[in-house]
């Protein structure tokens, strides 16, 4: 082989290693969630003190302003983006045009802590009734979103369901208040 086939060769087989490593594609803005369904666990239902479970589906998310985290069941993911779900909370938003859906990933927990994530999760549904808590124990939303594992996602919807606004890890400061600021104006 000749020198410059053997460096082309290799330059083909890292671009593929780089791109069988990163994520399909990642959310656009102004595009439609790709839909899945969380069959296992699902989303936390509470009526009084009896805490259930039902099937959750992303088409559950059309009709209002949405923030959407997708965090993996560890607490090092839930604390990469607190500063913005701090911010959510003192905004005080109206539960009739906004909503905030966070699902986690107990599939991507520390072993054996899984079933400690998912109790903390129900306390936080009788927290925060208003918000909708989805446990997904097989990474349903991982591949389809193209999601990093051990990660924090943050995704704002219209009330079509169309995409506002998506980042995969920790948001700046800046994207914090921009996010908040659209929230707010969308959600009237």
């Amino acid at each position: 082989m000749n020198n410059a086939f053997q460096t082309a060769l290799l330059a083909s087989l890292f671009a593929l290693a780089a791109t069988a490593a990163s994520p399909l594609f990642a959310l656009e803005t102004g595009t439609s969630l790709p839909e899945i369904s969380i069959e296992s666990k699902g989303e936390i239902l509470l009526e009084g003190d009896t805490v259930s479970y039902t099937a959750w589906h992303s088409s559950q998310l059309k009709g209002k302003i949405r923030t959407l985290q997708h965090i993996a069941g560890r607490t090092s993911a839930k604390e990469i983006n607190q500063p913005f779900i701090d911010a959510l909370k003192t905004a005080q938003l109206s539960p009739e045009h906004y909503q905030t859906t966070t699902i986690i990933n107990v599939d991507d927990a520390i072993f054996g802590s899984s079933s400690i994530v998912s109790n903390k999760a129900e306390s936080k549904k009788a927290e925060y009734p208003h918000s909708s808590i989805v446990i997904d124990e097989k990474s349903s939303a991982i591949k389809p979103w193209g999601l990093k594992h051990k990660g924090s996602a943050i995704i704002i919807l219209d009330r079509q369901g169309r995409i506002l606004f998506f980042k995969d890890g920790k948001m700046s400061e800046t994207e914090i208040q921009e996010t908040l600021a659209l929230i707010k104006a969308k959600a009237q």
